[in-house]
């Protein structure tokens, strides 16, 4: 099992070395995207600047404290897909029967699809969220070790769920719009205070669509240090990979590579 887990962690490194590589090719494209990206999510800085001008708190949160749940989100976001770029493609790989070129390879699978592709726009977000936790913090080094461990187990928890909900396909078919729209979920209800949401919805925020443990649950424990509240984030991020693991593997089971053929018939 740890060598397994040894080479997982050795194909992701050398994938993640690989796309760097390869992006950095283009470098203007690369710089303008990132840019792009870091522009087109600034404008929601003074969107909500206005707002809290008008209003003291909302649910709770105050200016800082919402855009330090813009900051986890959109380095949780941009790092989920630098990561593991063809995340959202894995619905479409099963329908069309594309998993046998990663099946026939010696590697782990699910790693393998999840690496071999980077999203360049998502560079920006990463980039976006970390110059927005110093502007809001300031050169805290416990804070930003802390908000670089929770982006990391941000992007395993939204690619695990999205893993787990992709992986439905092998069951019922075409997913993909459903897989898109937890996507939306995911981003639409972590960038609103948690304060504004009743107890229905936040229930879903901490279960089905754990955005708590991504955002609201981390953005508390960079100002309030709790390590019992850090190993429960850990917790949640490997019961998610867990649950993601096992329903691609199971359903893995189910797949025919001539998936692609029946459909071109």
């Amino acid at each position: 099992m740890l060598m397994e887990v040894k080479k997982s962690l050795k194909l992701l490194g050398y994938y993640f070395k690989f796309n760097i590589s390869s992006v950095m090719e283009y470098r203007v494209s690369f710089l303008v995207q990132c840019f792009g990206m870091i522009l087109n999510n600034s404008a929601f800085i003074f969107f909500w600047w206005i707002l809290f001008e008008n209003v003291d708190t909302i649910g709770g949160y105050g200016f800082e404290d919402e855009m330090m749940l813009w900051a986890l989100m959109s380095s949780s976001f941009g790092f989920c897909f630098v990561v593991f770029g063809n995340v959202n493609r894995i619905t479409r790989m099963i329908i069309n029967g594309d998993l046998d070129t990663y099946l026939l390879q010696p590697k782990d699978p699910l790693i393998n699809i999840l690496c071999s592709k980077t999203i360049v726009s998502a560079w920006g977000d990463t980039l976006y969220g970390i110059i927005l936790f110093f502007i809001i913090k300031g050169f805290d080094i416990k804070g930003f070790l802390l908000f670089l461990l929770f982006c990391i187990t941000g992007a395993l928890i939204f690619a695990s769920v999205l893993v787990t909900f992709h992986a439905l396909s092998f069951y019922a078919g075409n997913v993909e719009g459903l897989a898109q729209t937890v996507t939306e979920f995911f981003i639409s209800f972590s960038i609103y205070p948690e304060g504004i949401f009743n107890n229905a919805i936040k229930s879903i925020l901490y279960t089905i669509i754990p955005v708590a443990f991504i955002v609201y649950i981390p953005a508390r424990l960079i100002n309030e240090f709790s390590l019992s509240m850090i190993l429960k984030v850990l917790g949640v991020a490997l019961m998610w990979m867990t649950i993601a693991y096992t329903m691609f593997y199971k359903g893995l089971k189910r797949y025919e590579s001539g998936n692609l053929i029946t459909n071109k018939l």
